[in-house]
């Protein structure tokens, strides 16, 4: 796929090249980092088999919303612009490829025309049904990442969820039901933020993060259960055992899977002789 010819290089390294097939006015603008665009697209993959196809694909340059072969030929394209994108694997799924469809390692050839583009919108400005299902996408792709053990843009789509999984303004005195559903899915989205700053060996803002979550649900189990492990690592372990012993009440009637599982009724057993020694 990669020996066409009449195909221009969107990177140095020739592993995205892009062909126009209808090309825009002169006067025609072209979107930046940032920016909301709105594409048209079609991917397939060396068969041509389709396995990739949106009318309306919404989406934030810059956020991770899509792979980077999308990103870097939508900044490289004009309003109304048709083109051909050959795209290696290193720019959309790589060695794992994508569960059922993508093989590991396959390029793909997309067809995006570009049909919109503008400014990002604050969140605040849009109806919070609009806020949830934005802010679920995110946290979608974050788990999408995280699968693949890309934790890093796993961490940036969780914390572009949550800054979409906004409320009400310092105006709003009522809480409403949408109010507490918003707070529902900020609890699930810090819970995965919490996951993959670990992974990524930020214990400080881990720490943090599952705190926030208490913050919104001080009966979170999976929260109480980490955050007591990393207070049990720091060597804070009065509040460790507290913050266990809390979280193993809660525990019998809520389902909590995971490594963090392992601090049970025995590490507060242990943290308790630990902190009566020192006395």
């Amino acid at each position: 796929m990669f020996l066409a010819n009449d195909w221009k290089d969107i990177t140095d390294d020739r592993l995205l090249r892009k062909k126009v097939l209808q090309a825009s006015p002169e006067n025609a603008l072209t979107p930046a980092w940032g920016q909301e665009v709105t594409l048209k697209m079609q991917g397939v993959l060396e068969d041509r088999t389709v396995v990739e196809k949106d009318c309306k694909l919404v989406f934030v340059i810059g956020e991770g919303d899509v792979n980077q072969a999308l990103e870097e030929c939508t900044i490289s394209m004009k309003q109304g612009e048709i083109a051909l994108l050959l795209a290696d694997s290193q720019y959309t799924y790589g060695h794992l490829g994508r569960e059922p469809d993508i093989p590991a390692w396959a390029p793909l050839l997309y067809q995006p025309e570009l049909l919109d583009f503008r400014e990002k919108l604050e969140p605040l400005s849009l109806p919070i049904p609009d806020r949830i299902r934005i802010g679920n996408q995110k946290r979608e792709r974050g788990n999408f990442y995280f699968q693949r053990e890309e934790y890093g843009m796993a961490a940036q789509a969780y914390c572009m969820a949550l800054d979409m999984l906004t409320t009400h303004t310092n105006d709003s005195k009522v809480e409403s039901t949408e109010d507490e559903e918003v707070n529902d899915y900020r609890v699930k989205c810090l819970n995965n933020l919490a996951a993959a700053q670990l992974k990524l060996g930020q214990v400080d803002e881990a720490l943090h993060t599952s705190r926030d979550v208490l913050f919104l649900d001080p009966q979170n189990v999976k929260a109480l259960f980490r955050k007591g492990k990393l207070l049990s690592d720091k060597g804070e372990y009065e509040e460790a055992m507290e913050t266990l012993k809390k979280a193993l009440k809660l525990e019998p009637s809520t389902k909590v899977r995971g490594p963090i599982m392992k601090y049970s009724f025995s590490t507060i057993i242990s943290l308790s002789v630990y902190i009566s020694s020192k006395y």
